[in-house]
């Protein structure tokens, strides 16, 4: 009897949610005309019994339906993420917070300034 389910690779993106995680797939393909590398990506929810963190690297397989939008599990860790790549991560979406707040509020000071005037 072989087993026919599907096997993809992808990475740990977001852990928030319990024994759920997803897990961002990235492909490439060229381009049928034009010969063109086209790299595209898909975000999956993943069920995680083996507790993976940001970062790692993850074999997912198909399974039965979990939840309306849980349709794979997670079947191994092929490479844990080392801790200075979590920190980056940590890091970057920090710095993104940061300067989608510096953005609202530098766009909200110049119309206080004009009402003063």
């Amino acid at each position: 009897m072989s087993n026919t389910r599907r096997r993809l690779d992808g990475v740990v993106t977001k852990t928030k949610l319990e024994k759920t995680v997803t897990v961002r797939v990235d492909r490439s393909y060229r381009h049928r005309l034009y010969g063109k590398v086209i790299r595209t990506h898909k975000n999956y929810l993943v069920h995680d019994e083996l507790g993976c963190h940001i970062g790692d690297q993850v074999r997912i397989v198909e399974s039965r339906p979990i939840s309306k939008r849980k349709r794979w599990v997670i079947q191994e860790v092929v490479r844990p993420a080392s801790e200075a790549d979590v920190t980056v991560s940590q890091v970057e979406a920090q710095v993104d917070e940061s300067l989608l707040e510096a953005v609202t509020v530098d766009e909200e000071e110049p119309e206080a300034m004009e009402t003063e005037a």
